[in-house]
């Protein structure tokens, strides 16, 4: 797919002898790049295998405009099915640490580029439906046109309160950063290295894992369409 759309893959570091990988656009000028990434808890196939069918089907976009990838930032536990890394530790508590194998090279990455938007693709064991967390400023919303484009296969989450948090129609939105965390997550560590919007989206991995794929991808489509500016 890499090849096809003329992305370059990079090794972001290796760990228990396996390469952690990235793909980015061609230089595309000042533009900012589109961050996308998942496949940070291992027991969450269907976020990983929904930005690969996305990305087969939008081999042209991935042509036209500029991304930054991050397609399987657990490759030991997706195959193990485990939400810990090789280990034993959730990489989603440590992205505010430099030091860290993985996540000190990722902030690096992160730290050298300019997004424009970042989408964390996840699944939840507890969902009832599929969900959004958007952490950005007020005046910029997007979750309700989003979650409209991508709920024909699965419906929203319907509780009020999700992860304690306030919750509606499966939209979560905050403008500052949960005091309360036992670790920083990867979309709260994007937004404090300067991109000014974040989507973590969520299937209910409980759900026909077809439907959470065509889900998943669904939403990078409708990121793509409603919530980014086409250059």
């Amino acid at each position: 797919m890499a090849k096809s759309a003329g992305l370059r893959v990079r090794v972001l570091t290796e760990q228990a002898g396996e390469k952690i990988l990235y793909l980015e656009s061609a230089p595309a000028g000042s533009q900012p790049l589109v961050y996308l990434s998942t496949g940070v808890h291992g027991d969450e196939a269907g976020s990983a295998w929904g930005l690969l069918a996305w990305a087969e089907r939008e081999i042209e976009q991935l042509r036209q405009r500029p991304f930054l990838i991050f397609p399987c930032l657990n490759p030991v536990g997706l195959r193990m099915n485990t939400r810990a890394d090789h280990r034993g530790l959730d990489i989603n508590r440590r992205f505010h640490l430099d030091d860290d194998e993985l996540c000190g090279p990722w902030r690096q990455i992160v730290r050298e580029r300019q997004l424009s938007i970042g989408v964390c693709l996840h699944e939840d064991y507890d969902a009832q439906g599929c969900y959004v967390y958007e952490l950005g400023h007020h005046r910029t919303r997007h979750s309700d046109l989003l979650m409209r484009y991508c709920t024909s296969r699965i419906a929203s989450d319907p509780r009020n309160r999700i992860d304690g948090r306030l919750a509606r129609q499966g939209i979560i939105r905050r403008s500052t950063i949960p005091p309360d965390l036992p670790g920083l997550p990867e979309a709260v560590v994007l937004w404090q290295l300067g991109c000014p919007i974040t989507l973590t989206f969520e299937t209910p991995s409980e759900f026909s894992l077809d439907e959470r794929v065509q889900t998943q991808a669904d939403f990078v489509t409708a990121v793509l369409r409603h919530a980014v500016p086409n250059h």
